[in-house]
């Protein structure tokens, strides 16, 4: 079986190397590129890919906000983060926006190609680098329940745009909810995690590496 690839990032040297070291593999096709956010949702329909190799650090819409959309829009499609980001609250922030692997660039060589094909057989991947971060956010918590832990998978997406600057009306057309959900949503977020204004919420997101603000 053949994993059709499509790799998203906004360095076009690197999408030429990443192409040219995948298409060496016979059980991988590399079937588009995408430079943005906005170029990959346009791409995902027309390719048809398998699997998406998305960075985080893009223009127009950065890959944890394309991995949301991505994610409600298309869920058939299985995605690795590969980013220069080792940091464990970007690692949580895709993880939890729904991407199945994790890999630095620094190790964009043979761990791509094992979190390629562990992803397609619908296996989860970390690199060493991620993984550890994963466990020292683990160790940091304390295993204690509530924070960021509370939150469903809708609401940490709200709680994203809330923390982006964006508006109830401009969230619910983004996740083609209603603007009174949105707001449950946000209600629900701010009693979970004892806040009590828009402004502490979009604190609390930044600090959890929530925004690239």
């Amino acid at each position: 079986m053949t994993v059709r690839v499509l790799l998203a990032d906004d360095h076009r040297l690197l999408r030429e190397l990443l192409r040219e070291q995948l298409q060496k593999e016979p059980d991988i096709e590399v079937v588009g590129e995408a430079s943005s956010g906005r170029e990959l949702m346009e791409q995902l329909a027309a390719r048809s890919p398998d699997l998406v190799v998305l960075d985080i650090a893009m223009p127009g819409l950065n890959g944890i906000d394309a991995m949301a959309e991505l994610a409600a829009r298309h869920p058939a499609v299985k995605v690795i983060c590969l980013s220069g980001y080792s940091d464990r609250r970007y690692v949580r922030a895709m993880l939890k926006a729904g991407a199945a692997g994790y890999v630095v660039k620094s190790a964009a060589g043979t761990e791509l190609l094992r979190a390629i094909r562990a992803v397609a057989a619908g296996q989860s991947y970390l690199c060493p680098e991620a993984a550890a971060a994963v466990v020292r956010d683990v160790r940091a918590r304390g295993g204690a329940s509530g924070g960021l832990g509370s939150l469903g998978k809708r609401e940490m997406q709200v709680l994203q745009l809330l923390a982006e600057g964006n508006r109830s009306s401009s969230i619910a057309e983004k996740l083609s909810i209603s603007v009174a959900t949105v707001d449950t949503h946000r209600r629900n977020i701010m009693r979970k995690l004892d806040l009590h204004t828009v402004a502490e919420l979009t604190k609390f997101a930044i600090r959890e590496g929530l925004t690239l603000s």
